[in-house]
């Protein structure tokens, strides 16, 4: 199997996707979040990739991957991850998320994608807030408005720490290259995604483990994050100090020291 950035034509659309890691290892698969690429999750390849197989892509609209041609929603993005994992040949892998990732993640978990062992949904919920709809369109706006590059500096500023702005992150520039480089339609139909969406009924059902992951940095999202310990039967909620909405690469010591521990319990089982 080709490892390295690929192409990939699933779902009527071509994906850019990459794979790292000894081929046999224990899979990992990551799904970054809205108005990022695969490049999000560099600094776990660079933990994980010596132990393990490691799937990532750019979800559609976003990166190297096409730009749809119609709103997309959470189960169509779970159906593009579960046909990635199909074509490469995933068995069972533990999936990790962040944002509108962390709600894929969740999803296939919920409806026992066999391909799924472990899911790790990063700074998400499972439905959209009751000013969902005018929030997004508010954000589509503002992009349509003032373009990408404007978009992303208050982007950021929600996204990240405050002292991760003060102590001069460099992950903070490094997502800010991501979202310029963004397509606006991408972001507008992922965005459409999180408009109206609601997965609560389907958590209960999840079987497999669940880690959920925040930075306390992101508003009310640590909250909603640890009253879903009391819905997905038997999951655990760590919350990450001094990160936001991207831990993985605000934070990203503390952050795989988190996901690297659970990663050698499921080992261990």
């Amino acid at each position: 199997m080709v490892d390295g950035t690929q192409r990939v034509r699933v779902n009527g659309l071509d994906f850019s996707c990459r794979l790292d890691g000894p081929e046999g290892a224990p899979w990992l698969v990551f799904s970054n979040s809205l108005l990022t690429d695969m490049r999000l999750w560099d600094p776990q390849v660079d933990a994980f990739a010596a132990g393990h197989r490691i799937l990532r892509y750019d979800k559609r609209g976003h990166g190297g991957t096409e730009v749809p041609d119609a709103p997309a929603s959470i189960r169509q993005l779970a159906d593009d991850a579960a046909a990635l994992m199909a074509h490469f040949g995933v068995e069972r892998a533990t999936f990790v998320g962040d944002s509108i990732g962390a709600a894929t993640a969740m999803l296939l978990a919920a409806r026992a994608e066999p391909r799924v062992a472990a899911v790790v949904p990063v700074d998400g919920q499972p439905a959209s807030p009751p000013n969902g709809a005018q929030m997004w369109q508010e954000r589509i706006d503002l992009a349509a408005r003032e373009g990408m590059s404007a978009f992303a500096e208050v982007t950021l500023r929600r996204w990240f720490a405050p002292e991760s702005f003060v102590q001069g992150n460099p992950a903070i520039g490094r997502v800010r290259a991501m979202i310029e480089a963004t397509p606006e339609a991408g972001f507008v139909a992922c965005a459409r995604a999180l408009q109206s969406y609601d997965i609560r009924e389907d958590l209960p059902g999840i079987a497999v483990p669940v880690l959920m992951v925040a930075g306390a940095a992101d508003g009310a999202i640590p909250g909603i994050m640890r009253g879903l310990t009391g819905v997905i039967p038997g999951s655990r909620f760590v919350e990450l100090p001094g990160a936001g909405h991207l831990p993985g690469i605000e934070a990203p010591g503390p952050f795989n020291a988190v996901l690297g521990s659970f990663l050698e319990e499921r080992a261990a089982v």
